[in-house]
């Protein structure tokens, strides 16, 4: 062993070519960032669509008992989330249409973790495949993408704000 171990870490990456040495950084960071996500909130979730499904699910089921703009804002919300497993299928190239309306009718039926997994090309328990993300991930894609709902609803008037 070393005495002394610091907590620093160098490494090192080297490639053929700056192409192949470019991907690598950017992989090496998005693993930092996923380590980072994780040290500054210690849960996990499923993957493969799965959390922003059942959150889909969720406020389809608390839209129907709103009445008016209120339900129409939050079914549109809903709908929005869906985005994620659709392009997570399209970019697996994998029929979209079908494998998000499967995922759907799959948390209809309770299965919270079903999720599309891109490695077998279907719609599994997620959590079964081990495919997790941090909290973090989902919780600031959902709170950026809302933030930015609002700024544009502002800018268009369309919000009245206080």
């Amino acid at each position: 062993g070393v005495p002394n171990e610091g907590k620093t870490v160098t490494i090192l990456c080297k490639a053929s070519n700056n192409l192949v040495l470019d991907e690598s950084e950017r992989s090496l960071h998005d693993a930092l960032c996923v380590l980072r996500c994780l040290v500054k909130k210690r849960f996990l979730t499923p993957g493969g669509g799965a959390p922003e499904m059942r959150l889909s699910y969720e406020l389809s089921k608390w839209a129907d008992s709103l009445l008016g703009m209120h339900s129409y804002c939050v079914r549109a919300f809903a709908e929005a989330m869906e985005v994620v497993p659709y392009t997570l299928a399209e970019n697996a190239g994998l029929d979209a249409i079908h494998v998000v309306t499967e995922l759907r009718n799959k948390h209809a039926e309770g299965e919270k973790a079903a999720g599309i997994n891109v490695r077998k090309g279907k719609v599994t328990n997620i959590l079964e495949e081990n495919v997790l993300v941090p909290l973090l991930v989902h919780t600031s894609a959902v709170s950026l993408a809302t933030e930015c709902v609002r700024l544009i609803l502002k800018i268009d008037d369309i919000v009245i704000t206080r």
